[in-house]
């Protein structure tokens, strides 16, 4: 459902490559999860799976579609819960979700029906009229994680989406992951909790320095590490190492 075919991705004016030659599939109603440090590359790689950023070589495809060349046909298939949240601010929560439901021409009786189902769900029903500036870091996480479901995504991209939710929220949140996945749907998150990668993926990609040094099962992981059981050794371990 997901694919990277040898992919690279540079910045303007640096000689160092966020993303140096990767290479990745993450096969239909999967849960995958992205692992790295800061800097490794994590958001660069999401923003090219979501056509915000071009791959400099390579090929990233999406339900069979190339980014590049049929960015409106992926578009179609993906929603896209981004980490960085201080956006659409002078937007009132509704104002925000109804943005997101016309973009992908929602029927309005489904769209009332989501909205009201999901804001339930993570308790922000009752903030929707209120300006988006006024939500605390939480709540923008979680009103964005509802635009992000509301029209029923077949790829849901996600950039750190359990920082900053509740314990509530981040159980809602695994919930509605497993529900998708049931599905057939696709999701693939960035995250720096390796405890719910460990909970909730059924495959794990870790990046350093631009580049993947691990993709497959944490059983496989732990299996190449002579079976130790802390994630978080071997993780610490592999920042040192590679």
């Amino acid at each position: 459902m997901i694919e990277f075919i040898n992919v690279f991705k540079s910045y303007y004016g640096s000689n160092l490559k966020a993303v140096n030659g990767i290479n990745f599939r993450v096969e239909k109603g999967k849960i995958f999860g992205f692992l790295g440090q800061n800097g490794a590359g994590k958001t660069t790689t999401i923003k090219l799976i979501i056509g915000a950023l071009k791959p400099d070589r390579g090929k990233i495809l999406i339900g069979g579609f190339d980014i590049t060349e049929n960015p409106l046909e992926v578009k179609k298939l993906i929603s896209y819960v981004p980490d960085d949240l201080n956006i659409f601010n002078r937007l009132t929560g509704v104002e925000y979700l109804q943005f997101v439901a016309d973009m992908y021409e929602m029927n309005r009786v489904v769209r009332q029906s989501n909205v009201e189902k999901y804001s339930k769900i993570f308790g922000i029903y009752d903030a929707l009229n209120m300006k988006i500036e006024s939500y605390s870091h939480g709540m923008k996480r979680k009103l964005f994680i509802v635009g992000a479901l509301m029209h029923d995504p077949i790829v849901l991209i996600m950039d750190e989406p359990f920082n900053g939710l509740d314990v509530k929220a981040t159980v809602d949140l695994k919930n509605i992951l497993y529900s998708l996945k049931k599905e057939g749907k696709t999701v693939f998150f960035s995250t720096h909790m390796l405890n719910i990668a460990e909970d909730i993926c059924d495959e794990i990609a870790i990046i350093k320095r631009g580049k993947i040094i691990y993709g497959g099962t944490l059983a496989e992981l732990k299996l190449q590490k002579n079976n130790l059981y802390d994630l978080e050794k071997i993780y610490v371990e592999m920042m040192k190492n590679e």
